[in-house]
């Protein structure tokens, strides 16, 4: 058997595996894009503490929907409300609202602290038990007894006749103004009153089906509670709602880039060759490095990103290549020159483009993100099979007669004599020394930008609703919190206690709204030793104000006995007891547990102003045990870093790929890359001149764009003639066409980051392309016009 038939069967071969392997994960519905967007986010390598921090916030948070539903009138608030609980009851099995948090009463809530109701005060009433006398302390009982504006009670008078385990509650309750009403809970702004339902979601919010079925569930329900009242409002904000807007946006680019550069490139083909054959081969070619980088990628990672294949449709636009510029050279060539011939031929400059091409997108497997380097190998892994395809598959499938004969290839390269080409003239001089000042400016305009906010673009509209529903809610954000550590629980709350006291001036001068703490609910059992001394002191002493106000009512020593006996054989209040009790479950995320050999807690904060975050972490500094997090700036200095050092693998690539290029043009590797090379720079000086700022993914664009731009420098060295010069021209015009329109749709995506990575690459396609045949030495043609003299002599 012929070493081609060979390779026609074993590919064949392969395909069909891949076929039945993706058969089989849709089939058995493994086949679902992963859209959670901390997956394409570095984790934390230096401090898995620090992960296991924010994934404590983020889960807390990313399983939630909070739905808030107004009115003027609490009535017809609660109508509202009952019409959306209504419209979502056909959809429990994604989302259950937690109805049952409004239900309970105060006396409900606090039992678990019933035995411990004596050591729990405010510390504003701890510094009060240690200054005022036991004298003062009864005055102050009295009064209060007297009083008919005494202050809410939580159980008889007499379990709390100062009133400090009342006030420890009340300060606890304005940790959130959300209130119980009418087993509901309530929130009011001054102008409506709100239903506040807190839901979960019964399913994984970055699951697609979820994302699928939320936003019709939710919309029926919104049209529910507005028909049954007119002018009411509904608020919804969680995670899931954001990933469901990104991932039909996401999946709306897939439709456009993918299909809009097949359509273009069909189009651009059929213009070049007036044949649908070599529309039907680039498809086949480009369906089997998809298919292939699709299979591979599942069996390596297990999910693929949704915005791999978002990535991965640009695949359309650099895949082809291989096959647009084997289709023009066989249209060029002899027709007495076979396929396999002319691919043994072609075969060093077609593996000399791959390589290139995979040293542009490997860049993206050298940062720390786990989405980049998902879409490294299912760039890469297209690219292979899509190469393989054409020197498998081509030579048989594309003969000499294959293309009716003419002189397409002929006239593109009587385009070549048309262009201009640089020359030492004093014009040219001239406008050389203006392009370079324009060009200076530009790079002394362009500045950075490594802020991850500027990556995001979410619906105005429901950040509009996130915003006022946490400024009704009063909640805490999930990504900038303290947190602290220590060898054992006891330490971990001693040093909450520590942060607390350091943060409260700032809470006093209205910088900041308060904290949400384990040690709020819970004292670390020094402080309630030392509150159960005060207390023997001050109030349960033959002095103290318990038994002065005892004679003052006239009641016996029993109750004056009782209260000393529970003040002594109380037990510590421990962590673990919260949080097996029903009030501890909006605050459980906040204990971390077990972390690295000792314990770790989160300090939240609550009205943190951006303007006010550098008091707020010096609040921290010098404190054992505790660490200010920024997840924001965290991820933004991560940026900054491998935006630096993707600068100098980008310098390291280039100098790779002229090393790789000496090898087969020697002096005349510099022709080959120079396009390459000036159309970044020049592209580098146009982000400066529009004022867009360089981030990590215009670096990633450029060492693509390597790849790329070396792909069209040697599709016009590999020419011999002035046939092979037309065909050349031929695909490298092609091949820049196909790659603008893929890389052109991607720059009018809504995720920034695709868009300055399309933006880039639309740039700099075209500048590579115009510069090619500046840079590109012209053969020497003998008097027949088909004598060769390689332009690889330099």
């Amino acid at each position: 058997m012929k070493l081609s038939r060979i390779l026609v069967v074993s590919w064949a071969l392969v395909v069909a595996m891949l076929c039945a392997h993706l058969g089989y994960l849709v089939s058995t519905k493994r086949f679902a894009p992963d859209t959670d967007i901390m997956a394409l986010l570095p984790a934390q390598e230096r401090d898995p503490v620090l992960q296991q921090a924010f994934g404590h916030m983020v889960d807390a948070a990313q399983q939630k929907l909070i739905v808030v539903i107004g009115a003027p009138d609490w009535t017809g608030a609660k109508l509202a409300a009952d019409a959306y609980l209504a419209a979502l009851a056909t959809h429990e099995d994604i989302l259950r609202p937690d109805v049952g948090l409004g239900s309970k009463s105060p006396q409900d809530w606090l039992a678990v602290f019933n035995d411990h109701r004596d050591i729990l005060m405010t510390a504003a009433d701890e510094s009060a038990l240690r200054a005022r006398g036991g004298e003062q302390w009864a005055q102050l009982a009295l009064a209060q007894l007297q009083s008919p504006f005494g202050g809410p009670r939580l159980g008889p008078w007499k379990d709390d006749p100062f009133g400090l385990f009342a006030g420890w509650a009340q300060e606890r309750a304005r940790e959130t103004p959300v209130r119980p009403r009418d087993g509901r809970l309530f929130v009011g702004d001054g102008n409506f009153q709100y239903v506040v339902m807190p839901m979960t979601l019964r399913q994984p919010a970055f699951a697609l089906h979820t994302q699928e079925a939320i936003g019709p569930a939710l919309e029926k329900a919104r049209a529910a509670a507005l028909a049954s009242v007119p002018g009411a409002r509904v608020l919804e904000a969680g995670v899931v709602l954001h990933a469901a807007a990104a991932g039909k946006q996401a999946g709306r680019e897939v439709s456009t880039i993918g299909i809009g550069s097949l359509i273009g490139i069909a189009l651009l083909v059929w213009f070049a060759f007036r044949s649908f054959k070599p529309i039907a081969y680039l498809a086949l070619l480009i369906g089997v490095g998809c298919l292939g980088a699709l299979s591979i990628s599942l069996l390596v990672f297990g999910r693929v990103h949704l915005l791999t294949l978002v990535f991965g449709a640009t695949l359309i636009g650099v895949a082809q290549d291989y096959g647009i510029y084997f289709l023009c050279r066989r249209l060029a060539a002899n027709p007495s020159t076979s396929s396999t011939r002319l691919l043994r031929d072609l075969l060093p400059s077609l593996l000399l483009t791959l390589i290139a091409a995979a040293i542009g997108y490997l860049g993206l497997a050298l940062t720390p993100f786990p989405g980049l380097r998902q879409m490294a190998v299912f760039s890469v892994t297209g690219l292979v099979f899509a190469w393989l395809t054409v020197i498998c598959w081509y030579p048989t499938l594309v003969g000499p007669t294959s293309f009716a004969a003419g002189d397409a290839a002929a006239r593109w390269g009587r385009l070549l004599g048309h262009w201009p080409v640089p020359k030492a003239r004093r014009g040219w001089l001239i406008a050389s020394v203006v392009a370079a000042c324009v060009l200076a400016t530009g790079w002394a305009r362009l500045g950075v930008n490594d802020d991850l906010r500027s990556l995001q673009n979410p619906p105005r509209d429901l950040i509009a609703q996130q915003q006022q529903v946490g400024a009704l809610l009063d909640a805490p954000t999930p990504v900038q919190f303290f947190l602290v550590r220590g060898a054992d629980a006891e330490a971990v709350l001693q040093r909450e206690e520590a942060l607390k006291r350091a943060l409260a001036p700032l809470i006093a001068a209205g910088s900041l709204g308060g904290v949400q703490a384990i040690s709020n609910w819970v004292p670390s059992a020094k402080s309630q030793a030392s509150r159960k001394q005060a207390l023997d002191e001050s109030l349960l002493g033959t002095n103290g104000a318990l038994p002065l106000l005892a004679r003052q009512l006239g009641e016996g020593d029993d109750w004056v006995r009782l209260a000393r006996a529970r003040n002594a054989d109380k037990e510590t209040l421990q962590v673990d007891a919260f949080l097996a009790a029903p009030v501890s479950e909006p605050f459980r995320h906040l204990w971390l547990g077990d972390a690295e050999g000792g314990k770790a807690s989160i300090v939240a904060l609550r009205g943190l102003r951006l303007g006010e975050i550098a008091r707020i972490q010096q609040a921290g500094v010098g404190l054992p045990g505790v660490q200010w997090v920024d997840k924001v700036a965290e991820i933004s200095s991560v940026l900054s870093r491998y935006r630096r050092y993707m600068g100098w693998a980008l310098l390291g690539s280039y100098l790779a790929v002229f090393c790789l290029l000496s090898l087969r043009y020697r002096g005349g590797a510099w022709r080959v890359i120079a396009p390459a090379v000036t159309g970044s720079a020049v592209t580098l000086a146009i982000l400066g001149l529009i004022g867009q700022p360089l981030q990590l993914f215009h670096l990633l664009a450029l060492m693509l764009l390597l790849g790329i731009g070396v792909d069209y420098g040697v599709f016009f060295q590999e020419r011999s003639g002035r046939r092979s010069e037309g065909a050349a021209w031929m695909a490298v015009t092609l091949s820049a066409g196909a790659t603008l329109l893929s890389f052109g749709l991607l720059s009018l995506s809504r995720t920034p980051a695709l868009q300055a990575f399309g933006t880039t690459m639309l740039l700099g396609t075209a500048l590579v392309w115009v510069l090619v045949p500046c840079f590109g030495q012209r053969p020497h043609v003998s008097g027949a016009g088909d004598a060769v003299v390689p332009a690889v002599a330099a």
